[in-house]
């Protein structure tokens, strides 16, 4: 999952498209940066970049806008994730949440400007391959809406009741389902073949983040912990407890690596996937699963 400097750069140049042109508000140009940079570990679309590289591509611009626009999405949510509504966290990547910063009204629009640019990105990244356009906005629209994307995700926490898989696999599982098909797609390989990955990486992603706000450290992680406790949320660190949720994501690791389809860069994807997944351990956890 490299190519993190590509990343970046196709960010730059993302928000200097949708954000820097002379009628933009100034306020909303720079709310949209900074809820972009500095940026996280940019899991997803590193993910969409390495399975375009696997499947014999080599990342080419449609890979490169598709990795882009899921990070936008996925910034975007982090922004209204964020919000009074939701969970009112007072910072997020080190640094005070974007609403605490810069007000509701503005982190609002910012969140839904970072949406609308996404799927800008993608029909800009699709000039010249048409054919893979309808196929990757199908794949990234019901990654973000409903009935089982990140939108859906978030409005299982209005419910009374939910199952936590269910929740899981809306809330974050979607969002690596679109980067691993969205690879697939922007290299001319089967989508299909690659979802069982991004359901199993998503989820594993999910249980190591509900250990890291029941166990881990707000200096280490960047943003406030212990919010689904305090918010009543699902989380596998409470309804599991810590041994069996870390029992949990190793289990959906290792089913992730089993699901890699059979491709050239096979071997290179699984030891990426299991660098991530000790990286997502809190440390004070990590000695459990060394």
């Amino acid at each position: 999952m490299e190519g993190t400097s590509r990343i970046e750069s196709a960010l730059a140049a993302a928000l200097e498209q949708g954000s820097a042109q002379p009628k933009c508000p100034p306020k909303l140009a720079e709310a949209m940066h900074y809820a972009v940079f500095p940026g996280g570990a940019r899991v997803r679309p590193r993910l969409c970049l390495a399975v375009a590289e696997a499947c014999g591509s080599d990342a080419g611009r449609l890979a490169v806008a598709a990795a882009s626009a899921l990070e936008l999405l996925h910034c975007a949510s982090l922004v209204h994730d964020d919000m009074p509504c939701f969970d009112d966290a007072a910072f997020r990547r080190g640094k005070a949440s974007l609403h605490r910063a810069m007000g509701e009204p503005l982190a609002l629009l910012t969140g839904d400007a970072l949406i609308v640019l996404a799927f800008e990105i993608i029909a800009d990244g699709a000039a010249g391959a048409e054919r893979s356009l309808a196929p990757l906005l199908l794949t990234v629209s019901r990654a973000v809406g409903g009935p089982a994307g990140l939108v859906a995700g978030q409005a299982w926490e209005c419910e009374p009741r939910v199952v936590l898989a269910d929740y899981h696999r809306a809330k974050t599982a979607a969002l690596f389902v679109a980067a691993t098909e969205a690879g697939a797609i922007a290299s001319g390989a089967d989508p299909v073949e690659w979802r069982a990955l991004g359901e199993r990486l998503g989820e594993a992603y999910q249980v190591a983040d509900d250990l890291r706000d029941a166990a881990g450290d707000c200096e280490e992680l960047g943003k406030p912990v212990g919010r689904d406790a305090a918010l009543g949320r699902p989380s596998a660190a409470t309804e599991l407890g810590i041994a069996r949720a870390l029992g949990r994501m190793e289990a959906l690791v290792d089913d992730a690596i089993a699901a890699i389809p059979d491709c050239r860069g096979a071997e290179s994807l699984e030891e990426l996937i299991h660098h991530e997944s000790r990286r997502l351990v809190p440390k004070d956890l990590a000695r459990l699963v060394a």
